[in-house]
């Protein structure tokens, strides 16, 4: 009895003595005002932030950068400081577009490139 305790208490302890795998950590995803950059590729499902000045009804719009036709556009209730929306890119039929943003009397505020993946 003994024996069997001493022979699998042994085996535990070559078991537990294995080196451990450490993977990378990638580090964390800088969050950048997008309008503040001329070109940026856009994964589907992720956030694009940008900041605001003030608290109003603004429309999101992407147009085909080839043809200056409009894809998608979106109203978004607007906050003061820094707004986070989640961008769908999978069943767009362009690749490159324009994200604009307007306020509430269509005036264009901002624009960039933004490359569909």
């Amino acid at each position: 009895m003994k024996r069997i305790l001493l022979i699998s208490c042994f085996l535990l302890f070559l078991l537990s003595c294995r080196k451990e795998e450490i993977l990378p950590v990638p580090p964390p995803k800088q969050e950048v005002d997008i309008f503040t950059i001329s070109e940026s590729e856009v994964s589907d499902g992720e956030d694009i932030m940008f900041k605001l000045t003030s608290d109003s009804t603004y429309v999101l719009k992407l147009v085909d950068k080839v043809s200056g036709q409009v894809i998608s556009k979106e109203k978004i209730k607007g906050i003061i400081g820094v707004n986070k929306i989640k961008i769908y890119t999978k069943s767009l039929p362009a690749k490159y577009l324009y994200l604009v943003l307007e306020d509430g009397n269509k005036k264009e505020m901002n624009k960039t490139t933004i490359i569909a993946k």
